[in-house]
């Protein structure tokens, strides 16, 4: 069941995205895992089964038992620096949505032009994240990523790190500033957005590897709510000069986790924890010293190619289908909020940031409580589906609420949107690690980059149809019911979830990372 959780005294079922009830395999041995925690110490890895796999020749760290491997405490302080710098990135882009009055009075153009810049840069950079972080490894990619984005953050607020500093004097910069810093930051941005599976395939344990991709995958949404609380408390109403001050406060928040990731950030822990970490290393050890050595590594953009040949493996189709629809449906969300929440009865702009920081954070929650649930269990099918189900019943509500027929309480509307972001954004940290499970051992930074770049695709243009949309209303069972109406946007949500849910629910696959690390026999997906 979806509440339902394994006992710890027992043994774990067989490892599946929707695993049936069956009795245990003779291979199995049993064992209590027993964890315990010591702040930056060493931590046992737990398992319950012994893993064959005819089609991945095994090596030493395949056949090592399980509770050999440690987690080290510092995970947690990569962890937080990679989150920081995707929280930084999405509030520095959508830094204008809490106060686009007095962005519009200081620059006389609609922050929407920089938003569209940072999502183009972001597709380019997408198709240069993969090689780049394979030839220079995943710290001085992630670094050189961090000090670009201060160094655009810096541009657009008009600060100079070269003397003389006194002559900064709170004064809006050119919007060409605005325009190269954006850049800047659109193309740091798929380093922090496209490395959390690698992240946490290289520092955690197969039972916390959803818990971190879903913190670090959705970071980027605090950075959205972020903007609209403080952007909004600090520019509604306000001069252009508080602007400058504004953009300075972000450019010095970059600044601060700049320095945190040149002095903390690591390439992976002194001994990886788990079977499938100790095979990525080997690989990269040994790409590393041909390099040294100047031996051919071959042409470097070699990506087009990798995402072609994910895009032909049937196992990876689904959860991209609905890391899709998911980014489709909460970006789409996000953009309309203000118009919905005023359609809705709303009429605060304060209270509709603050409604709006509220879908972000439950986007980032939801993730983090689904994705452990995830981890103990590996019910990514069922998760996937429940999730989708409450996705499309809070829809139906919020598209009622838009309406003009019909009112519903204010705080039915709000714990609908709550509600939906808790259940959509979910979606696409638990199908991250679902793609990377179904197509191991495929590099983790290809199949997340591949994920992004079609959900951000597949965004641009779903919302200038839902804009289209958005102009019609349609009447739900004239004649029947009460005289309730659902605008276009929300019923072209809805065909999405569904039409996605029902491909879904077909899907079945083995989860061959999982197997690898627990010395499990492969399993299919039933």
């Amino acid at each position: 069941q979806f509440l339902g959780s394994p006992s710890l005294r027992g043994a774990r079922p067989v490892l599946s995205v929707n695993r049936p009830v069956s009795a245990p395999s003779p291979q199995l041995r049993l064992r209590a895992p027993v964890r315990s925690e010591r702040p930056l110490g060493q931590l046992k890895a737990s398992s319950t089964e012994t893993f064959s796999d005819s089609n991945l020749k095994p090596t030493n760290d395949d056949n090592k038992d399980p509770d050999d491997y440690v987690l080290y405490g510092d995970r947690w302080v990569q962890l937080a620096l990679l989150s920081l710098l995707a929280l930084l990135s999405d509030w520095a882009c959508f830094a204008a949505v809490g106060g686009p009055k007095t962005w519009i009075s200081s620059f006389h153009h609609n922050p929407d032009e920089l938003i569209d810049l940072f999502l183009f840069s972001n597709v380019v950079s997408c198709f240069l994240f993969t090689d780049v972080s394979k030839r220079f490894g995943l710290k001085k990619s992630v670094t050189w990523a961090a000090g670009l984005m201060t160094l655009g953050c810096a541009l657009r607020s008009g600060i100079s790190f070269l003397p003389p500093f006194d002559r900064y004097d709170w004064v809006v910069p050119d919007y060409l500033f605005e325009i190269t810093g954006t850049i800047l930051i659109g193309i740091a941005q798929p380093f922090f957005q496209c490395s959390p599976p690698q992240l946490s395939a290289t520092w955690f344990g197969s039972n916390e590897r959803a818990l971190a991709t879903a913190v670090c995958l959705n970071a980027n949404q605090l950075g959205i709510a972020t903007a609209f609380v403080v952007g909004g408390t600090m520019l509604t109403g306000k001069v252009p000069e508080a602007l400058d001050e504004y953009l300075t406060m972000i450019t010095f928040a970059s600044l601060a986790v700049f320095g945190g990731t040149v002095a903390w950030f690591k390439d992976r822990p002194p001994t990886p924890p788990t079977s499938s970490a100790a095979r990525h290393a080997k690989e990269e050890d040994a790409r590393r010293k041909a390099i040294a050595e100047g031996k051919d590594m071959g042409p470097f953009l070699t990506y087009p190619q990798t995402a072609l040949s994910l895009l032909s493996n049937k196992g990876f189709l689904p959860p991209l289908a609905a890391f899709v629809a998911s980014i489709g449906v909460t970006n789409v969300v996000s953009a309309f909020t203000s118009e919905t929440m005023h359609r809705a009865g709303f009429v605060r702009d304060a209270i509709i940031d603050e409604i709006g920081a509220g879908f972000q954070v439950a986007i980032m929650l939801g993730g983090i409580i689904l994705g452990r649930y995830v981890d103990r269990t590996k019910q990514y099918k069922g998760v996937t589906l429940a999730c989708f189900g409450l996705t499309i019943s809070t829809l139906c509500l919020l598209g009622i609420a838009e309406g003009y027929d019909m009112n519903l309480p204010g705080w039915m509307v709000v714990s609908s949107l709550i509600a939906l972001g808790a259940s959509a954004g979910p979606v696409q940290p638990i199908n991250a690690e679902l793609a990377v499970e179904v197509t191991y051992p495929s590099d983790e930074n290809a199949v997340e980059a591949t994920q992004q770049l079609c959900g951000n695709l597949f965004s641009a243009l779903l919302v200038p149809i839902c804009v289209a949309a958005s102009q019609l209303d349609w009447k739900i069972l004239p004649g029947i019911g009460p005289n309730e109406d659902v605008r276009g946007d929300t019923l072209v949500l809805i065909v999405l979830a569904s039409v996605v849910a029902l491909a879904f629910s077909t899907f079945n696959a083995e989860l061959k990372r999982e197997a690898l690390d627990s010395h499990h026999e492969t399993h299919e997906m039933k």
